[in-house]
């Protein structure tokens, strides 16, 4: 109340306090209300302008000035047009001490335009074709929401397929027949005048076609493959890419160069639109979006400019100032373009105003100089550019006021002890008063330690204690004179809850007791009261409320639940909570209830209490916690201190389970706090509320740092660190470090610094010398005892010499041998750490071989002149240098050596592929090793046939380095082949490359090994034994180059796939694969790469993987190129390892491929070329297609028809048949149908045995194998059914006289009837 007494009998410029916003957009049916007000003293007056000109509100009578107040009011009650009053306007506040000014206020009528009458004929569209139905809303103010809906009023279904762009416009990627059974109308929702405008809707016809052909994404919206957006700071940024293409594509953006902005972007639309919001100026640069469906994809590139209107760094403020003083007013404001800045002094540019000798515009800035009374006036800022611009009043107000105080005088502040506190004491003058506290009337100023003065006038405490109790005085003071007032803090004890309600678990009809005694300030008013359930409880007639606690007299079921007990005063409060279980009679009593209940963590101890203060010891006791059914094994003492890390618990000690008590040993000057953690077999409680705070004395410190350690960060400096003491360390306030050193020289005299901070840095010392270092603690009582000296060492420099002598030996192809002539150690200036061997592999001596220039080295001990460097390329040119380490870097390099490495054995060929065109012959075709390590002499194919277990000779063939084909004629159509092929160089073979002829069709399960999955495969070697071949997998002898600078050595497995023919003659189809590798691409320009580019390729599929040393995330595109130019592209999302399958490919085709980043183009010549396998099928008869085959089926099932026709009607002339005049053979007179000289048809006796077939001489044999050429249709007289089953013989033939004499019981038997005309 006294600030704004004293801020009206004061004289003070205008300041503008409420306006409308610069684009004003108003409804016509209401009045209009153009807001200006403005403060100041004397009370402001206003006037208007519109469009620059002075409006004279007199002289309209719709328009009126509401009083007191700048707000204009257009009143259209008695008609009148809205329109009329469109224009910019702007307010003006004055009184005597100048002029505020509003912004320009761009006044606007809402508009609702009609929807023009148009013509919309039926659309006509292909199934699949992309379609837009355009919208072309109105342009209405402001602009209107567009939404699609059927002429029924129902909406749209959008998705991926169907969508509406941002210019309204609904897109539909492909049409489908669906699409026709609705119309689609474009609707405009209007603002201010709440309407809804409908165009006439559109009606689709869709043309269709047998089948809907698939196609690559191209772009709807926008057009072409790049455009551009200029875009505001501080706006939403919507970048938008609708595409077509079936199937429906898919959308992903990324931006060039970095990520998407994070925590700003939103996806929309189904990933059509991104949304950045809040845009900056790192916000600009190039987006794309990314079209793609499985036919290939697409992308567009936006370039995003970010522009900015004006925006503030630094706005004016309103400056009082005393006479004479000095002042400036700023106005700094940034944008894009650089905004200009326009002073005005009381709404007239500063140019034209009365010249001011105590004023100085400077650009941004007004500089006041020895101001004097009557130079008070309102300066505007005006900053613009061409997006718009920013204007700021700020008033420059000369006065000479002695000091007031603001607040109350004889304030009384009450404090919980140990909380923090403020006192406030706000006071004003002119000029500007120095502010001061003192406590008691007496002492120095307040301010540091547990006092902090704010600039406002506040005095902050952090720590309220007994001892701040008394009265503080603050005191302002300036030229003119001073003001005091006086605030009054008590200090009061907190409430506590000393001993709370506990759990229980009581009987119905019982009178459980909830206990709450409260220990408080006894000059505050307490107040308990009760929670149930966290509600407010009702004492009723049942419960009684005391001092200490609550009765429930006879308890029943509803008391159940959680009792809060809550003490309170006017200052703070404290809280206990229970739970209260109540059982009902039918349960099992109490006692036997809880011997029941399983054990459980016990409950936190309570009622901390601290006894028998000391300097260095306190008795700390607590009553135990209920041990829920498991004793309580463990006490954890734990402390908390308020200075060094606030809220933070340390383990104190731990004591045995029976005792509830502990004296604890205590450090100096330490805010302690306890609390107590009870520990049982199932776990620890709960942590105790936590005790009083015990303030300890300080001392001087006991012990030093410890982890001294100094060492140079640059070639002229010393950082000396150690590990700062603990708050149980400092023992006292203001704890700091006293750090010495000096050369390690007894003669060398000490530095000295003193720091509060774990570090020091010595500057200007000499390169890399041992100093002598001490660090000893001090606190306000002293200093702790002497420290102990440790040995530290100066910065390092490079080292000044190189090593001289250096000659080589040639160990084999891949190693050398190193000796070299050590420098001298004053030369290494610092601490040597090795000696290093840098070689790189300068070229190949075979002719047109690229190789990687990559530098390598290796290191050696520096107390070692000699050494080997291995894993070397055979047959290359090396080069070679040698340099000495320290700990700051490489010294200067020795003299470059040139080495040649001798020939080496080659690696395996890059691929060796397998074809079998028939069942006589198989062709294998191979590519040269990778790395030939030296001139190739020829090659060397050993092969053997196998058949399961059993395996063949072992046959070898040698061929010229010029040959890669050779066809081997088969001797076994049923067996399969194994290859093991190696390149040979004039030092001897190379590694071997294993692979397998497919297997066909009967050898066993159909295998095949995942698409995605391969595995290495084992490097064998063939070893003849004296009588028969036997394969043993051993090692290979040469071990490559861990580190190779172009491409790592393919690894060539083979995946066999066996698919079933529905013919005898059985197709089988091998996955080949042509290994591809490139050499190492052109870096990029942030010095990433990709390399090792690998193709695994069948007929139809291939396996491509790729290295790379881009950032993790990172997305890539696959595009490949067959060799008749069509193209595709697929995107590959980040993954480990970076692998992709390509499907879908021709057989026998030549494809180029290029792996990229997918912001970035692929390069001409960064290509590898694959080739897809021919698909292949076996020369074969399909037997099922004969016509001699189809005419004997058609023969067999006719008779079998006539055949089960007369078995019918005999069967239903008796169901027996009469044998006695038929056969002359006695019967067994055992046979139970003797007796009516007949017997039941049966054909018992010509049912094969389980688990046999019939042979073609008519006996039983059991079942074999059915692995025979039989299977293959090349013998035998079996047959295979149309579904592949085999129709066997499964009668059994009788003798001759038998089948004679019992001729009508044999031909009843369909099957056996068959057999006989066979």
């Amino acid at each position: 109340q006294k600030r704004v007494i004293l801020m009206l009998t004061l004289p003070q410029p205008p300041t503008i306090t409420k306006q409308s916003v610069k684009d004003y957009i108003v409804d016509p049916r209401d009045n209009i209300f153009i807001e200006c007000e403005a403060k100041g003293n004397p009370v402001p007056t206003f006037s208007w302008t519109r469009n620059g000109k002075f409006f004279n509100v007199a002289k309209d009578p719709k328009v009126s000035m509401r009083r007191r107040s700048g707000t204009l009011v257009i009143d259209f009650h008695g008609g009148g047009r809205p329109d009329d009053y469109e224009g910019e306007y702007q307010c003006f506040a004055r009184n005597d001490f100048g002029t505020a000014l509003s912004s320009k206020i761009h006044l606007q009528v809402s508009r609702s335009p009609l929807w023009p009458k148009e013509k919309v004929d039926v659309i006509e569209v292909d199934e699949g074709s992309p379609l837009s139905l355009q919208c072309n809303p109105p342009p209405g103010l402001p602009p209107p929401v567009i939404f699609w809906m059927s002429s029924s009023m129902e909406p749209i279904h959008q998705d991926k397929r169907v969508s509406q762009g941002q210019n309204g416009d609904l897109y539909f990627s492909n049409v489908m027949l669906q699409d026709a059974q609705t119309d689609y109308s474009c609707n405009a929702r209007f603002h201010f005048t709440h309407t809804i405008q409908q165009k006439n809707p559109y009606t689709l016809k869709v043309k269709t076609t047998r089948g809907v052909t698939e196609t690559t994404p191209s772009f709807m919206y926008p057009y072409g493959t790049s455009s551009s957006q200029m875009v505001l700071r501080g706006v939403d940024l919507l970048l938008e890419c609708i595409a077509s293409g079936v199937p429906a594509p898919d959308i992903m953006w990324y931006k060039k160069g970095g990520e998407l902005p994070a925590g700003k972007t939103k996806l929309e639309n189904f990933n059509k639109a991104l949304r950045i919001s809040n845009v900056s100026e790192e916000d600009s640069g190039e987006y794309f979006c990314l079209a793609s469906n499985k036919m290939g994809s697409i992308r567009h590139t936006i370039s995003v400019r970010v522009k900015a209107a004006p925006y503030w760094l630094d706005e004016p403020q309103n400056l009082i100032l005393a006479p004479g003083e000095d002042g400036r007013l700023v106005c700094r404001a940034n944008g894009n373009p650089k905004p200009s800045i326009q002073w005005l002094v009381n709404g007239e540019p500063i140019e034209g105003s009365p010249p001011n000798p105590s004023r100085e515009v400077a650009g941004d800035t007004i500089v006041f100089r020895d101001t004097q009374i009557g130079s008070s006036a309102v300066y505007q800022c005006n900053a613009s550019n061409e997006h718009g611009y920013l204007l700021a009043n700020a008033f420059v107000s000369v006065l000479d006021v002695p000091p007031r105080i603001l607040a109350p005088r004889n304030q009384l502040i009450k404090v919980i002890q140990y909380n923090r506190t403020r006192l406030d004491c706000p006071f004003f003058g002119s000029p500007i008063p120095t502010l001061r506290w003192f406590k008691n009337g007496q002492g120095n100023t307040l301010d540091g330690g547990n006092y902090k003065a704010h600039e406002n006038g506040s005095l902050e405490m952090s720590m309220a204690r007994k001892e701040d109790q008394g009265i503080y005085t603050c005191v302002a003071t300036n030229i003119l004179g001073k003001a005091e007032a006086q605030v009054r803090l008590e200090v009061k004890d907190p409430t506590r809850i000393v001993r709370g309600p506990e759990d229980q678990v009581v009987k119905r009809g019982s009178m459980p007791r909830l206990h709450c005694r409260v220990k408080h300030d006894p000059t505050l008013k307490l107040t308990v009261t009760w929670l149930k359930d966290d509600a407010p409880l009702y004492i009723g007639n049942r419960m009684k409320k005391e001092d200490d606690g609550l009765t429930i007299y006879g308890v029943a079921e509803k008391d159940q639940g959680d009792y809060t007990c809550v003490a309170s005063t006017e200052l703070d409060k404290d809280s206990a909570k229970a739970y209260l279980t109540v059982l009902g009679k039918a349960v099992l009593p109490v006692l036997i209830y809880l011997i029941i209940w399983p054990p459980e963590r016990p409950d936190r101890p309570r009622d901390l209490e601290l006894s028998d203060l000391a300097e260095r010891s306190v008795k700390l006791t607590w009553i135990p916690g209920d041990d829920n059914n498991s004793p309580i094994t463990d006490y954890i003492v734990q402390f908390e201190e308020d200075r060094f890390q606030p809220g933070t618990w340390h383990n104190h000690s731990r004591y045995p389970g029976n005792v509830n008590s502990a004296v604890l040993s205590l450090s100096p000057y330490v805010n302690y706090q306890f609390r107590v953690i009870a520990v049982n077999d199932v776990g620890s409680s709960l942590p105790s509320m936590p005790s009083e705070r015990y303030q300890t004395s300080g001392a001087r410190p006991e012990i030093n740092p410890t982890g001294v350690q100094g060492a140079g960060t640059q070639k002229n400096n010393m950082e000396i660190t150690w590990t700062p003491l603990n708050a149980t360390q400092a023992y006292g306030p203001n704890l700091r470090y006293i750090v010495r050193w000096r050369r390690r020289d007894p003669r060398g005299s000490w530095y000295n610094e003193t720091v509060k901070a774990p570090r020091h840095v010595v500057w200007n010392t000499p390169i890399y010398v041992p100093y002598e270092i001490k660090v000893q603690a001090e606190n306000d009582f002293g200093r702790a005892p002497e420290p102990e000296t440790y040995i530290g060492y100066s910065g390092e420099d490079y080292p000044k010499a190189a090593p001289t002598d250096v000659r080589i030996r040639i160990l084999n192809s891949t190693a050398i041998a190193l000796t070299w002539t050590r420098v001298h150690l004053d030369t290494i200036q610092g601490q040597l750490k090795e000696y290093r061997a840098y070689f790189w592999r300068d070229s190949s001596l075979l002719k047109n071989l690229w190789v990687s220039k990559k530098r390598q080295y290796v290191s050696f001990p520096g107390d070692r002149n000699r050494g080997i460097v291995s894993r070397l390329f055979p047959y290359s040119n090396y080069k070679l240098e040698m340099v000495v380490t320290n700990g700051r870097g490489d010294g200067p390099r020795s003299e470059v050596k040139e080495f040649p490495t001798p020939e080496g054995v080659p690696s395996s060929p890059r691929y060796l592929r397998i074809r079998q065109p028939n069942l006589e012959s198989i062709n294998l075709e191979w590519d040269h090793p990778e790395h030939p390590n030296g001139v190739l002499t020829g090659y060397n194919l050993r092969y053997q046939a196998f058949n399961g277990s059993k395996t063949g000779r072992t046959l070898v063939e040698n061929f010229s380095p010029n040959q890669t084909r050779f066809t081997v004629q088969r001797t076994d159509p049923i067996s399969r082949y194994r290859f093991f092929l190696r390149a040979r160089t004039q030092v001897g073979d190379g590694e071997v490359i294993v692979e397998e002829s497919p297997a066909l069709l009967n050898e066993g399960e159909c295998r095949a090994a995942p698409a995605s999955t391969w595995l290495p495969p084992p490097t064998t070697e063939l070893t003849p034994a004296a009588t028969t071949a036997t394969t043993t997998a051993t090692p290979t002898t040469e071990t490559p180059p861990t580190e190779i600078p172009t491409t790592a050595i393919p690894t060539t497995t083979t995946t066999t796939t066996t698919t079933a023919a529905s013919t005898v003659a059985s197709t089988t189809t091998t996955a080949e694969r042509a290994v591809a590798a490139t050499t190492k691409q052109e870096l990029a320009t942030n010095g990433s790469s990709i390399w090792d580019i690998r193709a695994w390729a069948n007929s139809n599929w291939a396996n491509i993987t790729w290295s790379h040393n881009y950032s993790a995330g990172t997305d890539f595109v696959v595009k490949y190129i067959t060799s008749n130019k069509t193209e595709k592209s697929i995107p590959v999302k980040a993954q480990t390892p970076s692998s992709v399958q390509l499907a879908n490919l021709t057989p026998g085709m030549v494809y180029k491929l290029w792996v990229f980043p997918i912001w970035s183009s692929p390069s001409e010549h960064s290509y590898i070329t694959f080739t897809t396998s021919s698909a292949y099928t076996k020369n074969h008869v399909d037997i099922a297609t004969q016509g001699w085959f189809i005419g004997l089926m058609c023969a067999i099932a006719l008779l079998v028809l006539i055949l089960l026709i007369v078995c019918f009607i005999k069967r239903s002339r008796g169901g027996k048949y009469p044998v006695r005049d038929n056969k002359d053979e006695h019967l067994n007179p055992e046979d139970k149908n003797v007796e009516d000289g007949s017997f039941d048809y049966s054909d018992e006796d010509n049912k094969p045995l389980p688990n046999s077939q019939t042979s073609l001489d008519g006996t039983i044999k059991q079942q074999e194998s059915d692995d025979s050429l039989v299977d293959y249709g090349e013998g035998g007289e079996g047959q295979f059914n149309e579904d592949g089953s085999f129709i066997g013989q499964y009668t059994v033939k009788k003798d001759k006289e038998e089948t004679e004499g019992n001729e009508s019981s044999e031909a009843t038997s369909p099957v056996n009837a068959i057999y006989s005309l066979a």
